[in-house]
């Protein structure tokens, strides 16, 4: 058997009919080019957000407080007060896994200078938040331990804060400006951080004292919430285990009580996300490869009209010696051919539109060398399998028939 020679008579056939060969290969240049873009728009979509999780702190431990049910109705964790400064010195002091840690209260308002306004949220915190939460400062200082034990009215701002409130080109630090009313000094601003993965303006906050906001804002003595970090990302778990163990006993719940927290990890969040995106990817990458069924069946349709007008050529090619299988292998080509010509366009296709929806669109978009062999490797089978039935049509026909066929 010559496999040279039945791919040259493979070529010539195709050639033969250009335009019908290119329509043909259109079914699976759009299919493959379709998963590899989907694909490429998933992977990128969860690459960005594991980096922008990553950013905030990998190993960031959130403890919280949590619903309770009163009079039969169920309370909002903001308005429950479960936690207190007696929970995070116990934190700080029992769990050797927590490198970082800070009670956190916070509140919304209006921040003012001078006739400029805007809507924001403050912190109160501690130093140890910017390690926690990956913040630098970008001028000035941060608050210290002398600023938290005299709730002095301190505070540093971010970028969209900074923009906001200062429109004219004053110097930000140092100057006073008022929260509810509050008068604060700006003595810091952070580094731009930019929109989180779910769209959140990370920049569009005020850090003060955690004394500061509890005694002057709030007038509160129990906080909204714990923020930590563990030592490293696989001692997470075991800090929340411990962190819970601890909050029970403190706030002297019995084992068949609920926990009145709730303690959360940006491994938590960061899964969470990536089934959301996952599925997503599933979803796009499964309609994008209906097309590929459908160039599929396209060349399964070529490849029997391809087989009735060239019965009288099978016929007599079979008449002077050529076998069924020579027969059914030159038709097998031919699909073969189209498909691998399709998926190599498809694939070029695919890598160009990827990048042209990151650049033209802005969208995080990684394409990934699995999801161009798989395509390539799908639309390879797909012609075989299409493929298969009309060459072995071609091949069981008898050659006097064949040759008499009009």
């Amino acid at each position: 058997m010559n496999y040279s020679n039945l791919i040259k008579i493979s070529l010539k056939a195709l050639l033969n009919n250009k335009l019908r060969g290119f329509l043909t290969m259109l079914g699976i240049i759009i299919g493959v080019a379709s998963v590899i873009a989907m694909l490429a728009i998933g992977q990128g979509s969860k690459r960005s957000i594991n980096e922008q999780i990553a950013e905030m702190g990998s190993n960031m431990i959130m403890i919280q407080p949590g619903g309770d049910m009163f009079g039969g109705v169920r309370q909002s964790a903001s308005s429950m007060q479960s936690l207190k400064m007696e929970d995070y010195e116990s934190v700080k002091a029992s769990v050797a896994e927590i490198s970082h840690i800070t009670p956190v209260v916070n509140s919304n308002g209006q921040t003012i200078f001078g006739s400029n306004n805007a809507p924001t949220t403050v912190y109160g915190v501690n130093e140890e938040y910017l390690e926690i939460r990956k913040l630098s400062i970008e001028e000035g200082d941060m608050f210290g331990e002398s600023d938290i034990q005299r709730a002095t009215k301190v505070c540093v701002i971010g970028k969209t804060v900074a923009e906001n409130l200062f429109t004219n080109g004053e110097e930000p630090v140092g100057q006073v400006i008022r929260f509810n009313k509050i008068p604060f000094k700006i003595i810091g601003i952070l580094k731009e951080k930019g929109y989180n993965s779910m769209g959140m303006d990370q920049d569009d906050l005020i850090l003060a004292p955690y004394t500061t906001i509890q005694k002057r804002v709030l007038a509160i003595t129990h906080i909204n919430g714990i923020t930590a970090s563990a030592r490293e990302e696989n001692l997470t778990q075991s800090a929340i285990e411990q962190i819970k163990t601890i909050l029970r006993e403190n706030h002297q719940l019995r084992e068949s009580d609920e926990d009145d927290f709730t303690v959360r990890s940006q491994e938590e969040i960061s899964k969470m996300m990536n089934t959301t995106t996952s599925l997503l990817t599933i979803l796009l990458a499964s309609i994008a490869g209906i097309s590929l069924l459908v160039g599929g069946i396209g060349i399964m349709n070529i490849m029997f009209v391809s087989v009735t007008e060239r019965t009288r050529e099978i016929g007599l090619r079979m008449s002077i010696g050529a076998k069924g299988s020579h027969i059914m292998l030159q038709f097998l080509i031919e699909a073969v051919i189209i498909s691998i010509t399709g998926g190599v366009i498809g694939v070029i296709l695919g890598v160009g539109t990827s990048q042209l929806i990151k650049v033209v669109a802005g969208w995080p978009v990684y394409v990934q060398l699995y999801s161009v062999i798989l395509s390539f490797l799908v639309c390879t089978a797909t012609g075989i399998f299409f493929g298969w039935y009309p060459a072995k049509k071609a091949s069981s026909l008898d050659p006097i028939e064949a040759i008499r066929y009009e």
